[in-house]
């Protein structure tokens, strides 16, 4: 027997490395649905204790001292039974995630994956784990919270990331460049990809770089940083995009010219091109990826393929430049700054009002 499998590892190395992977996925992957589908199933029974104690309080006397002592004497019953994990402050944390998730239906928030999942008594699905809600229940913003639930949902977000979205300010950089009605829906329905300027975002946020806002450094470092930290700045990108190369080179002539980075976006159907600048970003920048873009639409991209789009990413602009540089009607290129530092909620706050200012008075 040993010198049978001797010979087969001889002959066949590659595919005794396939199935031994194969069968180590297999594995791995029903460890995972073993988890998940405990952690979602807690979720679940969180919210059922959450219930039991508002309407307990609901039922019986309405003083705020009955309402301590019910939450202590089930802290008591449950640690127990049960062990760690009920202990007063958590009972209170499930009470309050019944008080704020009671109020949402189903039909008011739409989880992309929750076909298969089960639902409360008012409809309500959920398809996070508890430490994802413990994050999400923080905000007031009932909006603001369907979209963080359904893009994390969507995209898989870990707590940390989905933490990161959520400091970066992800929802009111994307909302900025919406109409109520469109903002309504970013609240319900989640990011939408339609359109290539529903990618862009004015700000990006590049903070897990590590380059100090004031330090200075070269484009190529920049590109280089970028390199290295290529799956937080896909994230950052947003959903659909999938890595094509950097210093991608094309030659008119005897002109040689490099795109700093390429990306394709799945959704949009569209080769993505960004050129990184340093400092303020000039005309003569918008130009050249203008001839970026007209490349890659009559050399590269396929007859079904959308046409493609360019982002400049710049530390500074001025909007009014970019504007009378680029045609009306423009759908194609756009100017975006980028922060190398996470900014504080009042940086944040004034980056948007900024921005909002700007979108008022004129169209890219």
């Amino acid at each position: 027997m040993d010198e049978h499998v001797s010979d087969l590892q001889a002959h066949n190395p590659i595919k005794r490395e396939s199935y031994l992977d194969a069968a180590s996925s297999v594995i791995r992957n029903a460890r995972s649905a073993v988890a998940r589908s405990v952690n979602l199933t807690m979720v679940y029974a969180y919210f059922e204790i959450g219930r039991i104690i508002v309407e307990e309080e609901q039922g019986g006397e309405k003083r705020a001292e009955y309402g301590k002592q019910i939450i202590k004497r089930l802290s008591m019953q449950l640690t127990k039974e049960f062990g760690k994990g009920y202990s007063i402050d958590n009972l209170k944390l499930m009470r309050r995630f019944y008080v704020v998730y009671s109020k949402e239906i189903i039909g008011e928030t739409v989880i992309p994956q929750s076909a298969n999942l089960p639902t409360t008594k008012n409809k309500r699905a959920f398809s996070l784990s508890w430490s994802h809600y413990l994050k999400l229940m923080r905000m007031e913003d009932a909006g603001k919270r369907r979209f963080y639930e359904i893009e994390a949902d969507r995209s898989d977000w870990s707590v940390r990331e989905l933490q990161r979205q959520i400091d970066s300010g992800l929802y009111e950089r994307i909302a900025l460049s919406k109409d109520p009605e469109g903002t309504n829906r970013l609240a319900k329905d989640g990011q939408s990809l339609e359109k290539p300027a529903d990618i862009i975002k004015d700000p990006y946020i590049l903070e897990f770089l590590g380059l100090k806002e004031e330090s200075s450094y070269s484009e190529s470092e920049l590109e280089e940083k970028i390199i290295d930290n290529l799956q937080d700045f896909m994230l950052e990108l947003g959903r659909g995009f999938t890595f094509v190369g950097r210093q991608q080179r094309f030659t008119y002539e005897e002109d040689h010219f490099m795109v700093d980075l390429v990306f394709y976006n799945r959704l949009l159907r569209c080769f993505v091109l960004l050129d990184l600048k340093i400092g303020k970003l000039a005309h003569q920048d918008i130009g050249q990826m203008q001839m970026y873009v007209h490349y890659y639409d009559r050399c590269v991209k396929l007859e079904e393929e959308n046409p493609t789009i360019g982002i400049l990413l710049c530390q500074d602009k001025n909007d009014a430049v970019v504007e009378m540089t680029l045609p009306e009607g423009n759908e194609q290129i756009f100017a975006s700054r980028y922060k190398t530092v996470l900014p504080s909620k009042e940086e944040l706050q004034k980056l948007l009002s900024e921005a909002n200012e700007v979108q008022g008075h004129m169209t890219f």
